[in-house]
């Protein structure tokens, strides 16, 4: 057999085979989600990804005999070196075969890269910020992938531990089956709290009602992970990105949104319908025709996802959350919603599993990122 070859994307023919990679790795497996390619590529243009602002960043290709069989992203986010102090080399966008010889060379461009920076750790897959996807699947490879959730195959990890990786973080994820009806004392308590509080429930009429609450939800998200390692706080220019890539794909009615007396948002959930099978209907492309699998799926869907969730600290273990999950139920009942799948949640993040530990939740996947220690 040929041997691998390292190969550094340069033009656009190669980023169209670096973004396409995971598509042709996965194209008979039910579970994988692809994402859509025009997305994929948007995140290496600097006038489409704020994060290219305070971050450089190198993608390669492994080719046998001019076939790619693997790709990896290298990347250092300044923002994070100079807020936070934290120096290392954070790589992502991890595909290969399972060959050992491809993912070696995937992950010696990783080390080679930070010992020409002078850096002495590499961690990943992870992206540039907090809010891209993270953590290679440890478990859950039988389970069918997220719109915002790293699918991978069962030997990826196998891959890393050969090359001497240590497992850095460790995120979890759930899904919980909603009852039929929810217990009277939830409905009670979540009133009581409502009542002791003085809070208040929004109900938008329209997309546009949101629009002045993104910013604060942001803000609030900041509130609420800022004491996480290595939570850095989001910019004006990526809550502005994030708004524009993601905002058509929200449903109104699956935003809940929480105000003190004041009319101070003090907590945000945003939950979507499972876009799972239409991104896989899609094959990565909106047009001429994959919008209308997402339309479809918008409308009608039994399987939702759980994507942000922000509660101001002073609010933190006062019964917020039984009303958050009220509403959540009340909205899923009227949908016909009997599924939820939350998010990845970092697995020290027990503030937020609080919210699901009355509802007999389910962890059917485990993900981590994986680091080394370099002499520089």
């Amino acid at each position: 057999m040929s041997v691998p070859v390292l190969k550094r994307v340069e033009n656009d023919r190669d980023l169209k085979r670096f973004v396409a990679f995971p598509m042709q790795l996965y194209k008979n497996n039910p579970n994988y989600v692809p994402p859509l390619l025009q997305d994929e590529q948007n995140i290496w243009n600097p006038k489409e990804n704020p994060a290219l602002q305070y971050s450089e960043f190198q993608l390669f290709l492994a080719e046998i005999d001019g076939e790619v069989m693997g790709r990896i992203a290298v990347m250092i986010n300044h923002k994070e070196e100079k807020e936070l102090g934290i120096c290392k080399v954070r790589f992502g966008w991890l595909d290969f075969v399972d060959d050992l010889s491809v993912s070696r060379l995937l992950i010696d461009a990783a080390i080679a890269y930070a010992k020409e920076k002078k850096i002495s750790k590499i961690e990943g897959p992870m992206g540039f910020t907090n809010l891209d996807k993270a953590g290679m699947l440890t478990m859950g490879f039988d389970q069918l992938a997220t719109m915002i959730g790293i699918y991978n195959a069962p030997y990826y990890p196998i891959h890393l531990e050969k090359l001497g990786m240590q497992k850095e973080k460790e995120w979890v994820e759930f899904e919980i089956i909603f009852p039929d009806t929810l217990p009277e004392k939830v409905t009670k308590f979540s009133q009581l709290i409502a009542e002791k509080y003085q809070l208040k429930v929004l109900k938008f009429q329209n997309k546009k009602e949101i629009l002045p609450l993104v910013e604060p939800m942001f803000a609030l998200l900041d509130e609420t992970y800022k004491n996480l390692s290595t939570y850095t706080p989001i910019s004006a220019e990526q809550i502005k990105s994030y708004k524009e890539k993601y905002f058509g794909f929200i449903n109104k009615d699956y935003i809940v949104c929480i105000q003190d007396a004041q009319g101070k948002l003090i907590a945000f959930a945003i939950t979507m319908p499972s876009y799972s099978k239409a991104l896989q209907k899609a094959k990565g492309k909106l047009f001429p025709l994959g919008w209308l699998h997402f339309l479809k799926d918008g409308k009608k869907n039994d399987r939702a996802n759980f994507y942000l969730i922000g509660i101001h600290p002073d609010y933190q273990r006062r019964g917020v959350t039984s009303i958050i999950f009220k509403e959540i139920y009340d909205i899923f009942k009227k949908k016909g919603v009997r599924f939820l799948e939350t998010n990845p949640e970092l697995e020290e993040n027990k503030n937020i599993q609080l919210l699901w530990q009355d509802y007999n939740p389910v962890n059917h996947k485990r993900r981590r990122t994986y680091s080394l220690t370099l002499a520089v």
